[in-house]
């Protein structure tokens, strides 16, 4: 009888065995070739920064090469569609919030953000900066609002396109506000800001990585941070609420997101090496040069985070009846 048992019992636990087995193999094996980081912008702008940094870094920890590749256009989309329909295990896309949490709520798509994509490493934020041509004579928040009142649909905002956080960003400023200001769209952040430069348009909600540079060498004037507190690349700018119009909150997120068929040990496996990449001191540096703010999440908070996001997106894409034509 106790022959038996032991017997029995050897034969359950040689079982269990063999059915762990694969799962903890392929994740002791992943990845087995270079690994692909797809970026939806083009080469230099935030989403590309965000992605190198990781992806320097990821490499060795991976035991593999790590690759980023730019895959630029409608609002981040393209990279976020390869990835979800990718099949070789392999590849990654640095998600943004406008392919994950805006774009399906304003674009037909070829991939579904909830069901083909699956979180799995927050990175970061950036916030957006509302900056005016020089020229413009306001000094303020409540100054510009001012000046927008008394002329009603005369002073444009530029955006790296529509559908893009700047887009949303004026869009949430004007109905805070309860003024009329009017959209120029531009392919991407670069031929935006020449124009702000030049003061063809008078404004622009872009993020901070992409016109920091322009501020620093006073080419162009901040009135306020869209984040709920102040940045520390801009000490001396104003939130949006402390500018007086509560209510205007926008951040270009970041985060790793990858096909929703890879195994749970793989997820695992990358939440992991990003979030030791993100507490690396020279990752952080460069992160927070640009503006970032890191703010590490275990999987399930991202999930959380990417489902809150795309409900607060969608909600307000359809009470301003925000289109794109």
């Amino acid at each position: 009888m106790k022959h038996r048992m032991a017997a029995a019992t050897a034969a359950a636990l040689a079982l269990a065995s063999a059915l762990g087995a694969p799962a903890q193999a392929q994740q002791q094996e992943w990845p087995t070739r270079s690994v692909r980081i797809l970026v939806g912008s083009a080469p230099g702008g935030g989403t590309d920064a965000m992605a190198r940094a990781v992806g320097d870094r990821l490499g060795p920890l991976l035991k593999q090469a790590v690759v980023v590749e730019n895959k630029p256009g409608a609002s981040n989309t393209l990279a976020a569609d390869a990835a979800a329909k990718s099949t070789d295990g392999h590849t990654l896309v640095m998600g943004v919030v406008t392919a994950h949490a805006i774009a399906p709520h304003l674009l037909k798509l070829g991939y579904d953000s909830n069901r083909d994509l699956v979180p799995i490493a927050f990175v970061g934020a950036v916030p957006n900066v509302l900056v005016v041509n020089n020229a413009l004579p306001a000094d303020s928040v409540a100054g510009l609002v001012r000046l927008a009142k008394a002329e009603p649909g005369k002073l444009n905002y530029a955006s790296s396109g529509a559908g893009s956080t700047q887009h949303i960003a004026a869009e949430m400023f004007k109905d805070a506000a309860g003024i009329d200001i009017t959209h120029v769209p531009y392919k991407g952040s670069g031929p935006a800001l020449v124009d702000l430069v030049g003061g063809q348009v008078q404004m622009s909600f872009d993020t901070l990585p992409s016109v920091l540079g322009q501020i620093k060498n006073n080419k162009v004037r901040p009135l306020a941070v869209t984040s709920a507190r102040r940045n520390t690349q801009l000490p001396g700018v104003p939130t949006m609420a402390e500018a007086g119009v509560a209510g205007v909150e926008m951040s270009a997120w970041y985060g790793i997101y990858m096909p929703a068929a890879t195994p749970k040990a793989v997820q695992d496996k990358v939440h992991e090496a990003v979030n030791q990449v993100l507490a690396m001191p020279e990752t952080r540096t460069r992160l927070e040069a640009i503006g970032a703010e890191i703010t590490p999440m275990t999987q399930a908070q991202f999930a959380q985070f990417h489902a809150a996001e795309y409900k607060r997106f969608g909600e307000l894409i359809k009470k301003n009846n925000i289109r794109v034509d």
